[in-house]
């Protein structure tokens, strides 16, 4: 199979334009063979899942998991025409069930008249899970060849009966090197170059954000304009609002970009965490969700290392309450940047779910009776308190005495860092573990 950053024509473009000259330009330069389409070689080339697959001649049913504008339904399309299946559309946002049926009683008919067919389901997260139920039959005694495509994790929006007679094949955003491609494919079909200079042609590409539709239709509007010589960015960031940025606050994008702001505060990174930090306000999140997890990562990555951390993010989480936007979330901002140099341990974290798993392992073991108070004559009698040691009397403050159940083996839990506060804390742990094995406790 050809690669697919072919910078070939394509189809004619003489041809396109006398037969679709009122068309969009996506649809005049949408590709004709698989080896047109850009930006996907690595699933699309010989050795890729789908080229693969074409070449063995066993394509099955298919999930396309991917952004917008990255040629999920052209895909489809070229898939049927390569098997030579029958392709039929519908979008999951306009079909309910009586569609669907009669979708599967015409491809019944075609499969005993001979033929097949490839059932193309836009936006197929949208099914129910009923709905998802009814494609299996069909699915399984080849009445259909399913192709979805989705923008939505397949993990959390698909049965697992439907995943697990279809293969998802990951789609990845058009990168800028594949739009320009697609930008000289537009300026051959249309005859005439961009009126850009390269800062600004570059911005235009840009401002697509990795979908290739957008990026198409951008073109389409630059070109419309009645322009003398080349624009400049200015001059084009006059003419031409940025495309907003892809966010959905309750989808896949939400928790890979507060997972990329956790992680690069833990990678004490504050360029890359303020960078995500904006990627998500930008996109409309919510600040107070931000707070929250920040408070998290607080208490999570840093803990005792520098226990101010904590108390700097619900500071900026009160200024937020307080000024709102935009004013209150430099206060996250600074909170972040706080964290990302903040020392960093995980030691308390770690030793609050080792404790969890040791209090799961010993059940309802009871406490050492010389801890136990013994507020009745009973208790008393029974031990209760009987050999405490109250520590204040000490000399050093310090008894040494055993407080972990009778014959449970001590553990160690807590396993301070040596970075920050918790430099100091390892100090005094020391000292407590070194008293204690003096003593016998």
């Amino acid at each position: 199979m050809a690669d697919l950053f072919d910078t070939s024509p394509g189809p004619d473009p003489g041809a396109a334009a006398r037969t679709t000259r009122a068309a969009p330009l996506a649809d005049r330069l949408r590709p004709a063979t698989l080896s047109q389409v850009i930006g996907q070689g690595r699933v699309l080339e010989r050795d890729g899942p789908l080229g693969a697959m074409l070449s063995s001649g066993s394509l099955s049913s298919l999930i396309l998991w991917g952004p917008p504008g990255v040629g999920k339904t052209t895909i489809a399309r070229l898939l049927a025409a390569e098997t030579d299946l029958h392709f039929v559309q519908i979008s999951a946002i306009f079909s309910g069930v009586p569609e669907l049926r009669k979708v599967f009683e015409a491809a019944r008919l075609r499969r005993q008249q001979g033929g097949g067919t490839l059932l193309f389901v836009d936006e197929i997260h949208r099914f129910n899970r009923a709905q998802q139920d009814s494609f299996l039959p069909h699915m399984e005694d080849g009445t259909i060849l399913l192709v979805g495509a989705t923008t939505e994790n397949p993990s959390f929006e698909l049965n697992a009966a439907l995943l697990s007679r279809a293969q998802v094949i990951v789609l990845k955003r058009l990168e800028l090197a594949d739009l320009e491609l697609l930008a000289q494919r537009a300026e051959r079909e249309l005859g005439r170059p961009l009126p850009l200079d390269g800062p600004a042609r570059d911005a235009l590409l840009e401002m697509a954000d990795g979908d290739g539709r957008a990026a198409l239709n951008l073109i389409e509007q630059v070109v419309a304009w009645k322009v003398d010589g080349r624009l400049s960015k200015a001059q084009l960031s006059q003419r031409l609002m940025r495309r907003a940025a892809v966010y959905d606050k309750s989808g896949d994008e939400h928790f890979n970009l507060i997972s990329a702001l956790h992680k690069s505060v833990r990678g004490s990174d504050p360029d890359a965490a303020l960078y995500w930090l904006a990627r998500m306000l930008e996109g409309g999140e919510d600040p107070r969700y931000i707070a929250r997890r920040v408070t998290r990562m607080a208490i999570e990555d840093i803990g005792l290392a520098d226990p101010a951390a904590q108390r700097h993010c619900l500071d900026a989480w009160a200024l937020y309450e307080r000024l709102g936007s935009p004013e209150g979330e430099l206060a996250l901002a600074q909170a972040v940047i706080y964290l990302a140099l903040a020392p960093k341990s995980n030691a308390g974290y770690s030793a609050y779910k080792a404790a969890r798993a040791e209090a799961r392992r010993t059940g309802s073991l009871m406490p050492p009776a010389h801890i136990l108070n013994a507020p009745t004559k009973l208790m008393k009698e029974q031990g209760y308190g009987a050999g405490y040691d109250y520590d204040h009397d000490a000399e050093d403050g310090f008894s040494g005495q055993n407080y972990f159940p009778d014959g449970m083996k001590r553990p160690v839990l807590y396993t301070p860092v040596e970075r920050g506060f918790e430099r100091e804390l390892k100090r005094r742990l020391d000292w407590f573990v070194s008293q204690r094995a003096r003593r016998g406790g």
